[in-house]
This record gives C-alpha cells, sequence and structure tokens, in this order.
C-alpha cells in the first residue's frame, strides 16, 4: 500500500478509509467491473423494506417463499428427462385436466414454502379446488397475505423443451370475514405483489410490488436472482400478436375482424401455448396477447385469479394495458375461485388498435 501511495493510517482490513475525497481506488475495487451484478432479489427487497419505517419483514418473507421454491422447481424442470418425473401422473384435476407429475411437484413445493412462513393466512393454487387455510388461520394481524399461484403454466410443452412457468399474486387477508373465499375473491387492483417465473433457456423472474416492474435471473453459479431490469417498460407499440389461430372460427366476430385487419397490415404472428413465455416475449418486445372467447368457451379459458389478473397487473405497471373483452381486468370483481375469462393485453397501442374492433 505505501508503494502505491496509500495513506498508511488505514481502514478495516488494512485497507485506506473509504471517506476521503482525495485517495486512490481501493485496490479491491478494480477487480469488479461495472458488469459484475451483486443485487440480488434478498437484497434488492431488503433495500425496499428499508423505505417503509413501519415495514415488519412479513412481506419480504413471503416472496422470499416464492424465490426459494421457483428455484427448486427450476431445477425439477432442468433435470426432468434424467429424474424421470416427465408426463402424465394419471390423474385429472380440479378442471378435469390431466396432471402432469412436475404440476404436482410444483404445487407442492410452494405450499410447503408459504405454509411455512407466519405471514401466509391463506394459500390457493389452480390445481386444488378449494383455498388452503394455514395453521392459525384467525391469528389477526400476524398472518395478514393471501397467495394466489399457478403452480407450472404451460405445463404440457415440458417433453418439447418448450417454456413453462410459474405466476404468483399476493393479496392482503380480508379478516372482515371467515370465510376464506373471501379474501381470495378480491378484485386485481387490491393486489400487492404479482409475477412470474419462466423456465427458459435462464430461468427469469419479473415481479411488481406495485412500484414499476423489476426482472431478475436465477444465476445458477451463487444460486441467486440477480437483479437485470430495474423499470421494465413494455413498447408501446409492435406489429406483432400472440393467439391460437386453431380457433378462429369459433372467434366472436370482432376479432375475427382484428386479426383479418392484422394479416392485412403486415403483423407476425407468436403463439407457443404457455401464457408465460407468450407474455414475457410481449413484455420484452411489445405486440398483444389475446385469448377469446370461444363456442366451447363463451366466458374465455384462462382464469382470472391465477393468470389473468397477475399478468394484468404486471404490464399495466410496465406500461401496457390489459382487458377481458371491453373491462379492464383489474377492475372485475370476482364471484367463483376458478374464475374464467377472456383475456387481451399488450402494448397500449396495439390493445387499443384491438379494442377499437371489440367496440
Amino acid at each position: 500500500p505505501a508503494q502505491a501511495g496509500y495513506i498508511q493510517a488505514a481502514g478495516p482490513l488494512g485497507l485506506p478509509p473509504i471517506d476521503g475525497t482525495d485517495l486512490p481506488m481501493n485496490p479491491v475495487e478494480t477487480l469488479l467491473t461495472e458488469s459484475d451484478n451483486l443485487t440480488s432479489l434478498q437484497s434488492y427487497l431488503l433495500s425496499e423494506e428499508d423505505k417503509h419505517p413501519d415495514a415488519t419483514g412479513r412481506f419480504t418473507w413471503i416472496l422470499s417463499a416464492i424465490s426459494l421454491s421457483t428455484k427448486f422447481i427450476s431445477d425439477k424442470v432442468r433435470r426432468a428427462r434424467l429424474q424421470d418425473v416427465l408426463g402424465s401422473l394419471g390423474s385429472q384435476n380440479v378442471h378435469d385436466e390431466s396432471q402432469q407429475k412436475l404440476d404436482v411437484i410444483a404445487d407442492e413445493a410452494l405450499i410447503r414454502c408459504l405454509r411455512s412462513r407466519n405471514s401466509v393466512a391463506i394459500v390457493a393454487s389452480e390445481e386444488n379446488e378449494e383455498p388452503i387455510i394455514v395453521e392459525n388461520y384467525n391469528q389477526g394481524d400476524q398472518r395478514p397475505y393471501v397467495v394466489l399461484f399457478d403452480p407450472l403454466d404451460g405445463s404440457s410443452n415440458l417433453d418439447t423443451c418448450c417454456g413453462i412457468g410459474t405466476i404468483f399474486s399476493v393479496l392482503e387477508h380480508d379478516r372482515r370475514s371467515n370465510n376464506p373465499k373471501e379474501s381470495v375473491l378480491q378484485p386485481g387492483y387490491r393486489q400487492v405483489a404479482a409475477g412470474y417465473v419462466i423456465y427458459g433457456s435462464s430461468t427469469v423472474l419479473v415481479m411488481t410490488t406495485g412500484s414499476g416492474v423489476q426482472m431478475f435471473v436465477l444465476d445458477p453459479s451463487i444460486g441467486a436472482y440477480m437483479l437485470v431490469n430495474e423499470n421494465v417498460q413494455i413498447p408501446t407499440a409492435h406489429k406483432s400478436y400472440s393467439v391460437n389461430e386453431a380457433y378462429i372460427e369459433s372467434f366472436p366476430k370482432s376479432y375475427q375482424n382484428y386479426l383479418h385487419y392484422a394479416h392485412k397490415n403486415g403483423y407476425s404472428s407468436r403463439y407457443v401455448g404457455s401464457m408465460v413465455a407468450d407474455v414475457h416475449r410481449i413484455l420484452v418486445k411489445g405486440g398483444v396477447f389475446l385469448y377469446p372467447p370461444t363456442e366451447k368457451a363463451p366466458e374465455g379459458k384462462l382464469r382470472l385469479l391465477y393468470e389473468a389478473n397477475p399478468m394484468a397487473m404486471i404490464i399495466e405497471q410496465a406500461g401496457g394495458k390489459a382487458y377481458t373483452g371491453t373491462q379492464r381486468t383489474l377492475e372485475l370483481q370476482p364471484t367463483e375461485v376458478h374464475q374464467r375469462v377472456s383475456v387481451l393485453l399488450g402494448s397500449s397501442d396495439e390493445v387499443d388498435k384491438v379494442l377499437s374492433f371489440l367496440e
């Protein structure tokens, strides 16, 4: 240090004090570059918690539980064929859909992690018929949150290595009623957090707590989600749409007219069949995601609480728009735990274009 011109009255570990303005750069700092990302999900959450003097840490613990469980799910997804957990379990879920082995594994991992947190009153999953009441449910302010999730969206794509994901939503527990469904059946604008994790070429967590959208990528070398984009903004327009056009003949005429317009005006079509993968691409590149009503599903097919609401919150926080037909998704009052709706979300200009046909 003396040869490098450092002051001998050093700080901790023999390094120079850091409060002087004329001191040379600490030699340790020169080994790090701007590309070295040292902001993890945990450190980000703690820094956000510091902004709220009355914070108890319970909300942070919930997001920490989701982080842990999705790391576990990510590992299972990547090793699914090696561990022989691909394929159907041979059972049906509450929607009479064939359950994949990993559907059940992901569901159980999330439930186990969330039930271990003393801030969770109710857990509700797309895979289960009724909400799960956590032990000591009526502990007043001790358990102030409800967590809803789709444990493994797009799991039918597992065998073909397409992107799949986990979608989650967090609500405040409504303690005015002893009926747990009262806390679950809240409109989307009351969500205090929403997010998804996509298990693709990398494992990406996208999340909002009502102050913009943050994107994290799982670094497998250190086992932590690292912040890569702190204020994600969806492009206002992009000539691209995502919809299963195999059902076009059963779409309402207004949606058919929009698709004819898109065909004539140079729009590209991109559809994976996994909502997480399709919406993630639109969040990054822009465009519009459509899941219209059909003759077989006149109210729509996607679940309001587990899919439409959390995705709507993310898209709106990123500057986009989200509707169920002509109604803003987040304003719809749920009436059933597994209520289905049609979905229209994406870039603001592109959603407006679709709405102009629906009106």
